[in-house]
């Protein structure tokens, strides 16, 4: 099965231009594609009142899905992918539905349902139900598919004169910087040299999320930037380090992009996430799990040398995989023997 002639819908939240990613492949591998933002708007205002109260948007909303509706009627899709899915009115979905009759609705979940309950009002509406959520897979029988990398983090390792030995890049959320200070707290210990990016939209989106994360209220605000890297700034900071850290919100347990970004950089992960040792592709010379209550660091682990992954092993991390997954294949007996 390819992509070639296959017009898609896809709705997606913005997240750090992996929408664009997706796109770009689909396109190059064949397919047309219509995209929508789920938002009706980005900015902080939007963003914050969707995720505290959507009733208080809920007119602004649905006057957005309607002009999505008036775009598509009419037109003829053999897909329709969601992503996230915070947002989007099940009215709108029905109508499609009802509309789109011989189009593959298909739904995929990168947040977990406890932090999204809402997810499972959406669940009826798609023939094809995906989340990287291990727990959730198992617990609402949904099909089973971790993230991916994108290209642009595979290129030729740098291996010597590096300039820092551990590296975090990510968004400042949930207690991560809590996480992250023990970290850097234990590398200075050992001599090592880091990097530390704590990545916020603004001072103000940081201020809206702090009165309802404890977590979030410890934070240093000057350790924290509202200068978002392109994935190439962030490839290339990868390519200068030994090992890269991952950490994982406390409540989910899904594999992050920046794990499999990491390991197709060729780089050590240090992760808190102790669900990766039941992935294939694990390998303690590559990848240090470590406890987020209690930070230890393995000087070994970083003096090891970075074993090739198998490139069978490497393909299902990637984007094309991924794709080849959410549209055209059922089979995903490669992911479920990674279920707890």
């Amino acid at each position: 099965m390819s992509f070639s002639g296959k017009r898609i819908l896809f709705i997606s939240a913005s997240f750090f231009s992996y929408e664009k990613a997706i796109i770009q492949l689909l396109e190059k591998l064949g397919a047309s594609v219509d995209f929508f933002d789920e938002r009706p708007s980005n900015s902080v205002f939007s963003k914050g009142i969707i995720r505290v109260n959507r009733k208080f948007y809920q007119q602004k909303i649905n006057q957005y899905y309607q002009s999505i509706s008036e775009k598509t009627t009419g037109e003829k899709y053999d897909f329709f992918l969601l992503i996230k899915g915070e947002s989007v009115p099940e009215k709108f979905l029905e109508n499609f539905k009802n509309q789109h009759s011989e189009t593959q609705m298909i739904f995929y979940l990168y947040d977990s349902v406890k932090e999204y309950p809402r997810f499972l009002d959406l669940l009826p509406y798609f023939d094809k139900k995906i989340t990287f959520e291990p727990s959730d897979a198992k617990k609402y029988q949904l099909q089973f598919r971790p993230l991916f990398f994108i290209d642009d983090y595979v290129s030729e390792s740098k291996k010597e004169n590096l300039k820092y030995d551990l590296v975090f890049i990510g968004s400042a959320h949930t207690d991560r910087f809590l996480v992250g200070e023990k970290v850097e707290e234990k590398a200075r210990i050992l001599g090592f040299k880091t990097l530390m990016y704590y990545f916020a939209p603004s001072k103000t989106a940081l201020k809206l999320r702090q009165i309802f994360d404890k977590n979030l209220q410890k934070i240093n605000l000057k350790k924290v930037t509202f200068k978002n890297l392109t994935h190439l700034e962030i490839s290339k900071i990868y390519s200068e380090t030994k090992a890269v850290l991952d950490i994982n919100k406390p409540f989910q347990f899904g594999l992050t992009m920046r794990t499999f970004e990491t390991l197709a950089s060729e780089k050590k992960l240090i992760t808190t996430n102790p669900e990766i040792k039941n992935y294939p592709f694990y390998h303690p010379q590559n990848i240090l799990v470590i406890d987020r209550n209690s930070v230890e660091l393995e000087p070994s682990f970083f003096q090891s040398e970075f074993q090739k992954i198998d490139e069978e092993d490497l393909y299902k991390m990637s984007l094309t995989s991924w794709l080849q997954e959410v549209f055209l294949l059922n089979d995903d007996s490669y992911w479920k023997k990674c279920l707890p």
